[in-house]
């Protein structure tokens, strides 16, 4: 099958899918949280529940990659992906003015809009990430990551920023009207950066499977699941991302009971570690696209390092729980961002990596196993984080001793993680490159 590699030019394109998608999802994850919350005086515990069943729903990414491995194209997917997320946006938009008068519709619109809008982003972002997988060169694919997930990063602040002034002062017509502006936006952008980028004239369009020959769903699951990489790769998405995603909702409250931090100060606080991720990400993308042949190229390599990495920083916040404030938290904290941002964005390198290599026509049901451990993951990640941090602070007395045991449990957590991404076995191009790096410098 003859296809043309990606260049920037096409990888720029994914990206303004992802940051479409990214656009979309952060109104509905954080502007809804904070109108059912504020606005109109529900538990937080809503909000939380909507967001918890959108990663649910994703359990669904390899049955949807496996629909795009029978199909000659992914494009198809990725705008019904999208296309059905918009349509969950806005359901879910609608329901926070039925919530007022009727509660219980409203509750029944906003389940529905959230299921769909999980739905959406499985179908989009599994087989775009197929799409990058399958066309870009190795030496490219950790800065191809880091790009289309800065874009997607680009998304959630120009939507969050807009729309906060946008929607001032608040009425649910206007929510309504923001939140349609930005899905048509959303969709417009990823049409025209979906115009013909699969059938360029260089390339051979692959037949879709014939019904005959078709692999029912889970025969090509099971497949996949006997792979000894895809398994083991599956399991590290899963504990690196439960340890990744654990202290989210914890961070804040720490900073403020132990340190003393305003509520302003605890949000400047989330920026310096996003700031560190961002660090992190530009770090690997860079060394990893300059010195791609070598040690300091390997995929692998970074993912234990960040893993490990991470580790080391959640031990630091262990300390900082037992000794307060002479210690240098901020620093602290953007080390762990740097730190997360390294292993993350080398594991989806990897993960685009592997998802080609073993049996054909997987492609899409090993991305969306791997999709789906990570939405599995972040769902209860907080919840986990949380559940956590309350039966320490029943147990012991000192809150500081109390995040510190979390953290603490947490850093254990990524430990495992390096050591399962010790284990995931090496392809035949993995060990290539690697003898080839053996034999020259780090940095030759």
């Amino acid at each position: 099958m003859n296809q043309k590699t990606f260049g920037w030019s096409e990888i720029i394109r994914l990206g303004m899918v992802q940051a479409s998608l990214g656009a979309i999802v952060v109104l509905m994850t954080s502007t809804l949280n904070r109108i059912m919350v504020v606005e109109l005086s529900l538990p937080a515990l809503l909000p939380g529940a909507l967001v918890a069943l959108h990663y649910l729903v994703q359990v669904s990414r390899p049955r949807m990659g496996h629909g795009s491995d029978q199909g000659s194209r992914r494009t198809p997917w990725i705008m019904g992906g999208m296309v059905m997320l918009a349509a969950g946006a806005l359901a879910a938009t609608f329901s926070t003015s039925l919530m007022a008068d009727t509660p219980t519709l409203g509750v029944i619109v906003a389940t529905t809009g959230f299921i769909m809008i999980g739905l959406g982003v499985g179908a989009a972002g599994t087989s775009l990430l197929v799409l990058l997988a399958m066309r870009v060169d190795g030496q490219k694919r950790a800065a191809a990551a880091t790009a289309v997930w800065l874009m997607m990063i680009f998304g959630f602040a120009i939507t969050a920023g807009a729309a906060g002034k946008l929607l001032d002062p608040y009425s649910p017509t206007r929510l309504f009207a923001v939140t349609l502006t930005v899905c048509a936006t959303a969709l417009a952008v990823t049409l025209i950066a979906m115009f013909r980028l699969e059938n360029d004239p260089g390339d051979i369009i692959p037949e879709p499977v014939a019904a005959s020959d078709a692999v029912p769903f889970r025969t090509a699951l099971a497949d996949v699941w006997k792979e000894d990489s895809a398994r083991q790769f599956t399991i590290f998405i899963f504990i690196s991302m439960l340890a990744y995603s654990a202290q989210d909702l914890i961070l804040e409250p720490f900073a403020g009971a132990v340190f003393g931090f305003t509520p302003g100060e605890s949000t400047s606080l989330s920026g310096v570690q996003h700031a560190g991720v961002l660090v992190g990400m530009l770090m690997v993308a860079f060394v990893g696209s300059k010195f791609a042949q070598g040690r300091a190229g390997s995929l692998k390599l970074w993912c234990v390092g960040g893993c490990i990495a991470s580790a080391i920083t959640l031990v630091g916040l262990t300390i900082a729980g037992h000794v307060g404030e002479p210690w240098p938290l901020k620093a602290n904290v953007f080390l762990m961002g740097a730190a997360n941002g390294a292993f993350s964005i080398a594991a989806i390198g990897q993960m685009m990596r592997l998802a080609s290599e073993g049996r054909a026509s997987r492609e899409g049901v090993r991305m969306g196993l791997w999709g789906a451990s990570q939405a599995i993951a972040f769902g209860f990640g907080g919840l986990l984080g949380t559940a956590a941090s309350d039966l320490a602070h029943w147990i012991i007395s000192s809150s500081g001793a109390a995040y510190a045991s979390v953290f603490a449990a947490e850093a254990l957590l990524f430990v495992v993680s390096a050591l399962l991404a010790l284990r995931i076995p090496m392809t035949e191009q993995q060990q290539q490159e690697e003898e080839q790096a053996m034999a020259q410098p780090s940095f030759s």
